[in-house]
């Protein structure tokens, strides 16, 4: 069985961590969402797998390859300009069902490349093949229907209605479009070629309409869509706390304490659990590190630092003294003794605070800025 991984959005409501990297290349837990993706696809047995690319190609291209290296097989399908969520899967069907064999064709799994999830995919694959089902969508009970695609369905799982992002006083459910589908083949009968059709918008609402086999099922296990800033925090809470279900890199040297390899951390480093430290990181003495916060690979934490539910991307290096809580740094920053970034802060790539910057709550910063000597931002 086949899989499609969509990763051809732009990610503008993670901006500007996203201004330089593309959604499924956001690091969760060190490592790129689309790799946790892989990693749940050949956990439920299928490793042929199709990514559609728009919005910074070779960035998802050059890390991920051919997908050998992730137990995969990979292939890429470029997008010239977005097609819509349906109109990527029509784009991708050469791939997906290659025309004159059979035997390549059939059922499908498509998944965003940008979600955290420890979905049960074999169940779903099972549940969708026992209903005879043309489409089947994974659901997830939320608080705020209002971000999703909602739906409705019967006691059998038949979808009776699908809301496309209602109002909150108009949700007729709380059960949400996760964004993971199983299709059968015939799915493409129901994708116009021309504009950019989407499955939630276009797509879902004509099944129901025309009393197709289109089916729903609630998934129990942890699934987080990361495409907003504070649920992307939240899912490494999650993920530190033990309930994605994702494999943590590093060793658990003690616990809740992950420690990537190569990672050097001195006697007089205080570490509160959960913590997450990358590969070929170092922690100087004196530095506290925790609770609920991710350091990335050859990260440089200097004396006297502390970073306090924060997540730092790879290659950041945080001065002497220097203060972190509540907030996301990007790879190959700079923060230089005594800079300070209040709750809230987002500090995207190759950004520089000078020596006592201050950075107030909630402000975002775009790539390569730089934060004066004692300057503060608000």
């Amino acid at each position: 069985m086949k899989a499609m991984v969509m990763a051809a959005g732009v990610g503008s409501r993670l901006e500007p961590l996203t201004v330089n990297v593309p959604k499924p290349m956001v690091p969760v837990a060190t490592r790129p969402a689309m790799e946790h993706i892989l990693a749940l696809l050949k956990r439920h047995g299928v490793t042929d797998v199709v990514a559609n690319l728009w919005y910074l190609p070779e960035a998802i291209e050059s890390y991920f390859g051919d997908g050998t290296a992730f137990g995969v097989t990979l292939r890429y399908s470029r997008e010239q300009e977005l097609r819509g969520t349906a109109g990527g899967v029509l784009a991708a069907k050469d791939l997906l069902c290659p025309p004159g064999r059979a035997e390549d064709g059939g059922t499908f799994v498509l998944i965003a490349g940008d979600a955290l999830t420890s979905a049960d995919l074999s169940r779903l694959v099972e549940f969708h093949r026992k209903r005879g089902a043309l489409a089947t969508i994974g659901l997830k009970p939320v608080a705020d229907p209002s971000r999703f695609g909602v739906v409705v369905t019967d006691d059998e799982g038949m979808v009776l209605a699908f809301q496309e992002k209602p109002r909150p006083e108009e949700a007729k459910s709380n059960l949400a479009n996760t964004m993971i589908y199983v299709f059968e083949p015939e799915i493409f009968d129901y994708i116009p070629p021309e504009g950019a059709p989407d499955f939630g918008r276009d797509i879902f609402p004509r099944l129901v309409r025309e009393g197709a086999p289109f089916y729903g099922l609630p998934i129990d296990e942890y699934w987080c869509d990361i495409g907003t800033l504070g649920q992307y925090r939240l899912a490494h809470r999650d993920v530190l706390a033990g309930l994605t279900g994702i494999d943590i890199p590093g060793t658990e040297v003690s616990r809740g304490v992950w420690v990537g390899e190569g990672a050097e951390i001195h006697a007089a480093a205080e570490i509160e659990a959960p913590v997450l430290i990358g590969r070929g990181a170092r922690l100087s003495g004196g530095v506290k590190v925790g609770p609920y916060s991710v350091i990335g690979d050859n990260c440089v934490i200097e004396e006297g630092a502390s970073v306090f539910q924060s997540v730092v991307w790879n290659n950041t290096r945080v001065g002497r003294d220097a203060r972190l809580k509540d907030c996301v740094v990007g790879s190959e920053c700079y923060l230089k003794p005594g800079a300070s970034l209040g709750e809230g802060v987002v500090l995207s790539d190759e950004c520089i605070v000078e020596e006592g910057g201050v950075v107030k709550r909630n402000v975002k910063i775009w790539p390569r800025k730089t934060v004066k000597k004692r300057v503060a931002v608000w």
